[in-house]
């Protein structure tokens, strides 16, 4: 039992009156809390201008530079390969990978850097109300919760923000704000990044979005429609409408992007019709003779010298009849072959002056997609699933069909089934990338009860079960290679000399920790050295050692560690001319043969760049 707050009471009372005063701001203990800008408040209260801190428009809140550390702050960790949850590891070109989204966009930025055509983001919504996730975590990700600003100082996990809590939007700006900075990175130069949103964010994601990518690089605030509940059907009045769409903000890498042209195909092609050229509204300048018509009122559609243009295209098309294309096969065969669109005008029998319109196979969309529903349902187990729609539409309009599509919080995995589902329909081979952590499913949920441990899991199964649909079809990829987030392979060998005894000592000679196979490492040295994760990957015995060859001599890979390592066995791989090639540091025979590895490399294969771990 606790007397009243008088303080947070009396903020309270001048967020009424003046609710541009009141603000987020970091306490003495930390914590982010309501406070009165009194700047602000003075200026309010003053019919003059009042001296206060230099003006500047910016989007600032408590925690932003914090996040901006957390950004650019170095992990030592690694992408340890899982075979058994994978689907045709050894071929596939799509990867997905298990742990916290923050440590997957840095560990992915030597290799991905500007490599990546389309990220769709779908991130947990402010809703005001709600948990952004179940609070029922694995044991390992509170780590991840407090650093990334998921829970409090009290290990509360991040609610929505009521007034109460006090803590509005600056928590979720500083979750999602290192994110889309790591991301930037990863988009080619003619990349986009869609984020679906609702209105408890959409004005702050607008802003940090504005500083992250460049306000110029906004290309569309897109609106989708959502599911209206009818709860408010009992009530003779309502707080405020049922918000009957949502929000898809649309990024460029840089403004100079240009967008494709998206259109939306009819059920069927609309073929080529004529239409009067005479137009109602008024326009004296718009009227001349053509084809001996001189109208006394209204206006032709086109200026004069589009006009004659149009009637000496027709009349070329009718001295070429002979060929016997119909109008619609000309302008066709015109268009494909000049990339140029024929405008036509005739008279017809009847005297009227027409115009042909062109066949249609769609219309033009604009950034309104009310026509597509934004909510899914091909799992059971997820209340807010995109619809594959929506993201089909998006993949299919946004990357080309060799391009990387990454999502980093794939949640249900829709837009891995879009990738392959677009690919299906057009022979493509985009590739993609999904990004989810492991958070326990809550033991009430209809996951928990289907047998889900995590939500990862049934990410895995939903692209699993997506994959097999598509077997068969033109996609000739639908695997996709598991990598999860470790600590490094390398074993911690930083002690003090006093503290140091046999097992430290023992490190030194074998620096790879005993519970790391030879795979894992050759995933981090892929990491390291910027090689694309999802390489094929052979290998091979060469007397009697493993061998890894990565896109055949990309990376040529032998971490035997029981001193096997010989000249002749380096002079066979130098045979292979790889344009890189790592051993373990233990594997050599002798310090000869590790002194002697470089010049072998430098006399029969220049071009290798040899590595030691």
């Amino acid at each position: 039992m606790h007397s009243p707050n008088l303080t947070e009471n009396n903020i309270a009372r001048i967020r009424e009156i003046f609710p541009g005063c009141v603000t987020e701001a970091q306490g003495e203990d930390g914590s982010v809390k309501l406070a009165v800008d009194f700047d602000q408040l003075r200026q309010e209260l003053s019919d003059a201008i009042v001296e206060g801190p230099q003006e500047r428009y910016h989007l600032n809140w408590p925690g932003k530079r914090e996040a901006l550390l957390m950004a650019n702050a170095p992990i030592a960790k690694t992408l340890r390969p899982c075979r058994e949850e994978s689907v045709d590891f050894d071929t596939t070109k799509n990867l997905f990978i298990e742990g916290d989204n923050l440590d997957a966009l840095k560990l992915l930025q030597e290799t991905y850097l500007g490599k990546v055509k389309l990220i769709y983001l779908d991130p947990p919504y402010n809703t005001g109300n709600d948990f952004i996730y179940e609070d029922d975590f694995a044991e390992g990700t509170e780590e991840f919760l407090r650093r990334s600003n998921q829970k409090d100082e009290e290990g509360n996990r991040l609610i929505a923000n009521t007034a109460a809590n006090g803590r509005f939007h600056s928590d979720w700006l500083s979750m999602i704000y290192p994110r889309l900075k790591l991301a930037r990175n990863l988009l080619a130069d003619d990349g986009l990044i869609f984020i679906s949103i609702d209105s408890h964010e959409v004005h702050n994601l607008r802003k940090l979005c504005d500083e992250v990518f460049g306000e110029g690089s906004h290309k569309n605030t897109i609106a989708v429609r959502r599911g209206i509940k009818n709860v408010q059907a009992q009530f003779d009045n309502v707080s405020s409408l049922s918000q009957g769409h949502e929000y898809v903000l649309l990024y460029s890498k840089n403004s100079e992007v240009r967008l494709p042209k998206l259109s939306l195909a009819h059920e069927d092609k609309k073929p080529g019709k004529w239409d009067t050229f005479w137009r109602g509204t008024d326009r004296p300048t718009m009227r001349y003779e053509l084809l001996g018509v001189h109208p006394e009122s209204g206006q032709w559609r086109w200026e004069k010298s589009r006009s004659l243009e149009a009637v000496d295209n027709y009349n070329k098309y009718l001295a070429q009849a002979e060929s016997g294309l119909s109008l619609d096969e000309y302008f066709i065969d015109h268009l494909t072959s000049t990339n140029i669109k024929l405008n036509f005008v005739r008279k017809n029998d009847e005297g009227t002056i027409q115009y042909y319109v062109p066949p249609s196979e769609g219309r033009l969309l604009s950034d309104n997609w009310m026509d597509i529903t934004l909510s899914g349902n091909e799992t059971q187990e997820f209340d807010t699933e995109k619809s594959v729609a929506l993201l089909q539409r998006i993949v299919e309009w946004a990357c080309d069909k060799n391009g990387i599509v990454l999502d980093f919080f794939a949640g249900s995995g829709t837009t891995a089934h879009a990738t392959m589902a677009v690919n299906g329909k057009d022979g493509g081979e985009r590739k993609f990338i999904m990004v989810q952590l492991p958070e326990q499913c809550s033991e009430d949920s209809a996951a928990f009860n289907a047998g889900y441990k995590a939500i990862s899991d049934i990410t895995k199964n939903r692209i699993r079960r997506a994959s097999e649909s598509f077997v068969g079809r033109n996609s000739p990829d639908v695997g996709f290679r598991v990598l999860k987030i470790d600590t490094s392979n390398m074993a911690d060998v930083y002690y003090a000399p006093d503290a140091l005894d046999k097992a430290s000592l023992d490190l030194f000679v074998d620096n790879i920790k005993p519970d790391r196979t030879a795979e894992d490492l050759l995933f981090q040295v892929m990491l390291d050295w910027g090689v694309d994760l999802a390489l094929p990957i052979e290998k091979q015995s060469i007397q009697g050692m493993d061998v890894f060859f990565v896109d055949d001599n990309a990376l040529t890979a032998c971490f035997d560690a029981h001193g096997g390592i010989d000249e002749d066995f380096v002079k066979e791989l130098a045979k292979h001319q790889p344009l890189r090639v790592v051993f373990c540091d233990a594997g050599f025979k002798s310090d000869d043969v590790k002194i002697n590895v470089e010049q072998i490399f430098k006399l029969l294969s220049p071009g290798t760049e040899v590595k030691s771990i």
